[in-house]
């Protein structure tokens, strides 16, 4: 295969599963909050499952696209977040938990989704199979990897609202008030302290590696496939 057909390829098993990732996951959050009460993503328009309503440019499309280019273990990005008022939920503190919650145990299904469907590969022809056998196992490694990483628990992460809301009130409150400052730091502990340790202090490698090799582990066990 020739390096600009590769390339077509590549993107063509990664384009499906990075969209059906990033566009449930958000989703998810938007439906999780309006069965707790609160309706401002369906006000929004973004109670959808249409890509379009929650692609990000920088994060869908040209941060997955450079990781791809440059060959990274690793595919990562994100949508627009889905607008969630925390406070018109019926128990703020606790129903944040399920909301926060609900995006990365969508794409938990999504990954046992792809490991069941990997059984039908041997009714398709060879190099369909093919084709789809590689959406698959991107699916199922994407999907993984953005339930772990976002149960990193700092805020405006899943796992830090879940963290938020779980802590009591005291510990909760000091937890909230990083938020704003929460992307700066997972630029530094992903970007800045690799680069300056000589990647001794790898985050993905130290604190996502092990719970991601541990859930795909788990998922292949759970769909046959070990």
């Amino acid at each position: 295969m020739h390096g600009g057909d590769e390339l077509i390829y590549k993107i063509s098993v990664w384009l499906l599963p990075a969209l059906l990732a990033i566009t449930l996951h958000e989703a998810a959050h938007g439906y999780a909050a309006l069965r707790f009460g609160d309706d401002t993503a369906l006000r929004a328009g973004r109670l959808s499952l249409n890509p379009l309503r929650h692609i990000d440019p920088v994060g869908t499309i040209l941060l997955p696209g450079l990781l791809l280019l440059t060959g990274s273990r690793f595919l990562f990005g994100y949508a627009k977040p889905v607008p969630v008022n925390f406070w018109r939920l019926r128990n703020p503190k606790r129903d944040m938990i399920w909301v926060a919650g609900a995006g990365p145990a969508a794409n938990l299904l999504m990954a046992l989704g792809a490991g069941l469907l990997a059984h039908v590969l041997g009714l398709l022809p060879s190099e369909f199979a093919r084709w789809v056998g590689d959406n698959l196992q991107n699916a199922l490694d994407l999907n993984v990897l953005l339930a772990v990483f976002n149960m990193i628990p700092l805020p405006p992460l899943d796992g830090g609202r879940v963290a938020v809301g779980l802590l009591p009130a005291p510990l909760s409150m000091q937890l909230a008030r990083l938020e704003p400052f929460g992307m700066l730091i997972l630029i530094l502990l992903l970007l800045v302290l690799p680069g300056i340790s000589g990647g001794n202090l790898n985050l993905l490698a130290h604190v996502i590696g092990p719970p991601y090799d541990f859930l795909r582990e788990l998922i292949l066990m759970v769909t046959g496939h070990r």
